[in-house]
């Protein structure tokens, strides 16, 4: 195995001056779970740590390593351990707001090509849900897919029903059924994947990602917990692990995400809402909200029934969520960097 087939392409080589290389290799994050990570190279994959140093200089959790990450990594006991010093630049990303009411960013998963986006067709379909994972997904440059499991469990009519609701909201995305029971669009599930090119699993908790998993390496890779008698999934993936599948491509799995809050995803809005934003130059106001202003073409189309009502909400909600969040984090940021210039200032009294 070479590192292109780790997906370390051109791209990255660029970037391969702004790094201290000198005595270090390179290796992929392929796991982290708790400040642990396992590091895979051209050989295999083993455990690392961060470096001292690297740990002193990160300024914010985002610049710690994450799934799909490039790292420059020293060796030792023979090479059973690594020690992590550097990350590459990321290409793309997947990120959202953390959980809780703290206002910060956590990510996801790096260097992804593209993400399935996975949405049961019993209980879990939620399309506004899925506009939040297409908005993470754009925002981040990374090609979404939407995938709909479970359709063993509805019949021909409600399938129909939920694929046209699902086009309509992925637009350009593709869109595939399947059912993980029968195997219906697994074939074609299989045919996306592209060796060298790294997938990514989205979803919420129990809509069959850890089953769909397991039919990819053909094997229990992970464990899975059987479906409540309503037919409800249950939660299992604890951590996010990168998989290399036979064929050569490359798998992420994430566990299941109660809250997807948004931060700064000003380009997912305007590429995951592309309709909606063609309709506002048409608006009387340059920087009309679609709120209230007299001439807003937005909110004209929803009362001609040419935008869909629900989409038009879900639109306006993560608009103002987004730019919320936003404001919250600049301004936390800000008194973080107030703070450690007071620390030093402090350090260098205290010395003098």
């Amino acid at each position: 195995m070479k590192l292109s087939d780790l997906g370390f392409d051109r791209w990255f080589e660029a970037h391969m001056t702004e790094l201290h290389l000198v005595g270090r290799g390179i290796a992929r994050i392929s796991a982290v779970d708790r400040g642990s990570y396992l590091v895979r190279n051209e050989t295999g994959e083993v455990p690392a740590e961060l470096a001292g140093k690297f740990s002193y200089q990160v300024e914010s959790p985002v610049d710690l390593p994450c799934v799909g990450d490039w790292v420059t990594v020293q060796y030792y006991n023979d090479d059973t351990e690594a020690i992590i010093h550097g990350v590459f630049p990321r290409k793309t990303f997947l990120r959202r707001k953390t959980a809780g009411a703290n206002i910060d960013i956590q990510m996801i998963a790096a260097n992804i090509d593209c993400a399935f986006i996975v949405q049961s067709c019993h209980f879990d379909f939620n399309p506004r849900r899925m506009d939040r994972y297409l908005v993470m997904a754009t925002d981040g440059q990374v090609e979404p897919i939407v995938i709909l499991t479970k359709t063993d469990l509805i019949s021909h009519d409600e399938l129909e029903q939920k694929l046209a609701i699902t086009r309509s909201t992925a637009m350009t995305a593709r869109v595939l059924a399947l059912s993980n029971m029968s195997g219906v669009g697994f074939d074609e599930l299989q045919e996306m994947l592209v060796p060298g090119r790294t997938y990514c699993l989205l979803g919420s908790s129990g809509v069959g990602k850890t089953t769909l998993i397991n039919r990819l390496t053909g094997q229990d890779t992970f464990d899975t917990k059987a479906v409540s008698g309503t037919g409800e999934g249950t939660h299992t993936t604890a951590r996010r692990q990168l998989i290399v599948l036979s064929q050569g491509a490359m798998l992420v799995d994430t566990a299941g995400m109660r809250e997807l809050g948004l931060l700064g995803v000003s380009d997912g809005f305007s590429q995951g809402f592309e309709d909606i934003l063609v309709l506002s130059s048409s608006c009387r106001y340059a920087n009309c909200s679609h709120g209230h202003e007299s001439g807003c073409a937005v909110r004209a189309a929803v009362r001609d029934g040419e935008l869909d009502e629900d989409r038009y909400s879900s639109y306006i909600k993560l608009k103002k969520e987004s730019e919320y969040h936003e404001m919250s984090y600049l301004d936390k940021r800000k008194k973080d960097r107030a703070f450690g210039r007071f620390i030093k200032s402090a350090k260098k009294h205290i010395k003098g």
